[in-house]
């Protein structure tokens, strides 16, 4: 092995020689098509339409909730159009990482990738708890939530993806068929006990600038509530990081990005709309599974209800999967690239990364049946989310004006205008994010001033050159070099 040179943002860090380095590191090529990537899109966010969203009734209305959704919705568009685009450009497993260390260097790079682990990390511990939660409210063969039960979804739901990517997507793509289906149903269901006057009917705070029965809490719960907002579209930006094993990835993973946010959009208006009038906005706005309550008018259960109360345990299934993919993806390419320690992203004979797999899981649990906290957790998720998007949407603007030559096989609607929109809605939201919870902001912010010691001390001066995201930067910055002179 031989040590890298400090690198910079115009010279290539140097690192391991060896011909074995990226052999050991090496992804199953060609296992998914666009249909398995559109289904790992929308089993990112599933869970999402089943609980959780609801709480921004508490902090906006309905109107609130409902003018937040569609900006976050406008976020995500932006947002998912200009990672399509970076994708076709940039196919790597490194995802908004590769994207960022393109466009804004390794420090921009190393934050961009901090981040999304934050959220691939925080999310499926908190959605393990959430399943442990539904295990128990359902009496499914007597379990009880709690670390064993916690400990079990992780050990299980690592090892199928340890069996092999093809074989955990198609496993991904069947669960999250029978939560789409049953938030269709649900949806249907609900429309026939539609009341328009149940949507405003939360108390209206007088004190609040801006209040009136479609904004109870003012103008500001229209900004409160953008996390919430998020939360039908959460994860969906994670497609890219399945680049390395995709088929034609240039062409698959626009177009899987593309139906992924159109499927969640359509998901998120027909939810939302359908649980707050089924049932009213005030009934729903604190309630832990909120599409059920929607359905039990009068506190009993129907067999409408149970069928999604059922479906909801799979969309929290068919998240957490997925997450797990997602953060293993992330934390291969920063690791095989030396931004964290190089053994993490050592892969099996089955091409998976196990290490990456396994300690990012380790953690989790590790938070979760710690603290049980799983709507902290989530907050501190959405923190790390909100800053990836902000600069991955920076990302996008500088390429196309640093390198503008850049071949591109997709091309933005709107082009830096669209990305811009994303960026501005991606600070809006992670400014949000401390109008909810101060503390959690706070966890990720730690987090961050951590790993960026981490960075600055040692791993910038240990990049590895071959690494396939280090050579995009390295070919750029070699371009740039001849056009100076």
């Amino acid at each position: 092995m031989t040590q890298a040179r400090p690198a910079s943002d115009t010279t290539a860090p140097s690192g391991p020689g060896g011909d074995d380095y990226l052999e050991r590191r090496a992804l199953r090529r060609g296992s998914a098509g666009w249909v398995l990537l559109t289904g790992l899109g929308v089993a990112y966010v599933v869970s999402g339409d089943f609980s959780g969203w609801n709480f921004g009734l508490a902090e906006g209305g309905f109107g609130g909730l409902a003018i937040a959704m569609v900006l976050m919705g406008v976020m995500y568009t932006c947002m998912v159009f200009s990672l399509a685009e970076l994708s076709s450009i940039l196919p790597t497993a490194g995802g908004g990482y590769g994207f960022a260390r393109r466009a804004l260097g390794p420090w921009g790079g190393f934050l961009t990738g901090t981040a999304i682990l934050i959220e691939y990390v925080l999310a499926p511990a908190a959605i393990s708890i959430f399943i442990g939660d539904y295990v128990e409210s359902l009496g499914l063969f007597g379990l009880e939530s709690g670390w064993p039960l916690i400990l079990v979804c992780f050990l299980i739901f690592i090892g199928i993806h340890l069996w092999g990517v093809g074989e955990a997507l198609r496993f991904s793509f069947a669960v999250t068929g029978i939560a789409v289906a049953a938030l269709l149903v649900f949806a249907v269901g609900a429309f026939m006990e539609f009341e328009p006057s149940g949507l405003n009917d939360i108390k209206v705070d007088t004190e609040a600038f801006g209040a009136n029965s479609w904004l109870p809490f003012g103008i500001l719960g229209i900004w409160a509530a953008f996390p919430f907002g998020m939360w039908f579209f959460l994860g969906v930006e994670g497609v890219p990081l399945a680049a390395e094993e995709t088929r034609n990835p240039a062409r698959t993973l626009p177009k899987a990005i593309r139906w992924s946010m159109l499927i969640l959009v359509v998901l998120a208006v027909l939810t939302f709309v359908a649980a707050a009038g089924a049932r009213g906005s005030a009934a729903i706005q604190e309630a832990g599974n909120p599409l059920v309550e929607a359905l039990q008018p009068g506190g009993e259960p129907t067999t409408l209800s149970r069928i999604v109360n059922y479906a909801g345990l799979a969309g929290l299934v068919a998240s957490f999967f997925s997450l797990i993919y997602a953060g293993s993806r992330q934390l291969f390419a920063l690791s095989r690239a030396g931004y964290l320690p190089r053994f993490l992203s050592l892969t099996s004979r089955r091409k998976a990364p196990y290490l990456g797999l396994l300690v990012p899981g380790a953690i989790g649990f590790a938070l979760a049946a710690g603290s049980g906290d799983g709507a902290r957790m989530l907050n501190v998720a959405v923190f790390g989310a909100t800053i990836s998007y902000a600069l991955m949407s920076l990302s996008h603007i500088v390429l196309r004006r640093r390198e503008p030559g850049l071949d591109h096989p997709y091309r933005t609607p709107g082009g830096i205008l669209t990305s811009s929109v994303a960026l501005v809605l991606a600070c809006a939201a992670l400014v949000a994010t401390f109008l909810v919870d101060v503390t959690a902001a706070l966890i990720a912010l730690g987090v961050y001033v951590v790993a960026l010691a981490y960075f600055g001390l040692y791993s910038r001066k240990h990049l590895v050159a071959r690494a396939p995201e280090e050579e995009f930067a390295a070919l750029a910055a070699a371009e740039a070099e001849l056009e100076r002179n």
